[in-house]
């Protein structure tokens, strides 16, 4: 371990090893906490990596899963001026590699999705769309195949028409067309680009079609199949899930040959963690990665993104406001990125300094679980947080 020792002005040198093997920098800035006894050195870096933009919150469906039976948001598109000021912002981040378009929407129902991409891609920054596929007919399958999105994913929560029209109210061929009519467009232009993923939405009403779906991934070209629980917002919902205290037994995984022009690779299929436990990461903080809402506000997460309510893993009904760290018409991401607050908020979701709320006596009584809130730690708490445990998933 190296030692620093603090001079008689206050400063403090750090050796030069450590420097090194941190690749620390003469000039750098940093954010000066404390915790009990400990001096914490936060520092202001331009390291992020993915952006996360909520193109809309309008939908063309009304899924019995989402988050739309239980808040009051409202339903808006973003503006154009705010994604070219976005898109402006993001020329201050020089490890910024992927923009998704995706969110608590459906973005190809944005009117100026297209031109949003186009914006995007003259940056040559990847780009990610999730979407529910109904939107997604021939005309536009060509304009993001010529634009050069690189990954669509798009949500299936059933293989049978009976089980998919039950959670999303609508017809699968139409999705399943398609996608096909997608595939003939990357033929026709000669791309191999998007690739196709497959998010998988796990319910006791459709989780006997899971084996089922690698076949039809592999029938489709999907190189990925992502599969997350439900997160309940709804009592109905919470009859459907799967997960909880006890260990269970995970889902079983596999793979499938995907073709691509002469080569044949295999899918992936990554599966959720089915029960409570003491392993908490972030993902969101792990891949430096933050939320832009339709409003330019800034969130650090989907599960702040929002004002709405939800059952935790025990249950109890959870109310979460969101947590916007700024907008980026005030500041811009830069700024936002490197405040202190947000530096703050980082370093105590990766060391996961908050309570384990689910685990607690007191757990049935305390009323601050109500309001997302612990008794110690940073608040909004990601205590209750179903995303730390990787219960629920994300593309």
């Amino acid at each position: 371990m190296s030692k620093a020792v603090m001079g008689q002005d206050g400063s403090i040198r750090l050796p030069g090893d450590f420097l090194l093997r941190r690749r620390l920098s003469q000039g750098m800035e940093w954010w000066l906490d404390q915790r009990d006894v400990a001096l914490i050195l936060l520092p202001r870096l331009s390291d992020l990596r993915k952006l996360y933009v909520e193109p809309t919150t309008v939908c063309n469906l009304n899924c019995r899963t989402c988050i739309r039976n239980v808040w009051k948001d409202s339903k808006a598109h973003m503006e154009m001026e705010t994604l070219r000021q976005l898109v402006e912002q993001t020329k201050e981040l020089s490890e910024l590699r992927r923009v998704v378009f995706s969110g608590l929407g459906e973005p190809l129902t944005h009117p100026h999705i297209l031109e949003m991409v186009r914006l995007v891609r003259e940056r040559d920054l990847a780009v990610t769309i999730g979407s529910n596929g109904l939107l997604l007919d021939k005309a536009m399958s060509r304009e993001l195949v010529a634009l050069g999105v690189d990954r669509l994913v798009v949500s299936l929560d059933g293989v049978t028409p009976e089980t998919y029209a039950g959670v999303r109210g609508a017809m699968i061929s139409q999705v399943l067309d398609n996608i096909r009519g997608l595939n003939e467009a990357k033929r026709e232009l000669g791309s191999l680009m998007p690739t196709l993923g497959i998010e998988f939405i796990a319910l006791r009403s459709n989780i006997a079609e899971l084996a089922d779906l690698t076949g039809l991934a592999s029938q489709l070209g999907a190189a990925r199949v992502l599969v997350s629980n439900v997160l309940a917002y709804t009592d109905e919902m919470r009859d459907e899930i799967l997960y909880g205290y006890e260990p269970r037994a995970p889902f079983s995984a596999g793979s499938w040959p995907v073709k691509a022009d002469a080569w044949v690779m295999w899918g992936t299929l990554e599966l959720p963690r089915m029960h409570w436990g003491a392993e908490q990461h972030c993902r969101f903080v792990q891949d430096r990665a933050m939320v832009v809402g339709w409003d330019g506000g800034v969130a650090p997460c989907y599960a702040l993104s929002h004002n709405y309510s939800y059952l935790s893993v025990d249950g109890r009904r959870k109310e979460v406001t969101r947590y916007a760290l700024g907008n980026i018409a005030q500041q811009s991401i830069l700024e936002i990125w490197t405040s202190e607050e947000y530096c703050r908020f980082r370093n105590e979701v990766r060391d996961f300094h908050f309570p384990s709320c689910p685990d607690c006596d007191l757990r049935e009584s305390c009323d601050l679980r109500e309001q997302n809130k612990g008794c110690w730690g940073w608040n909004p708490s990601c205590a209750d947080c179903l995303w730390a445990q990787n219960i629920v998933q994300c593309p």
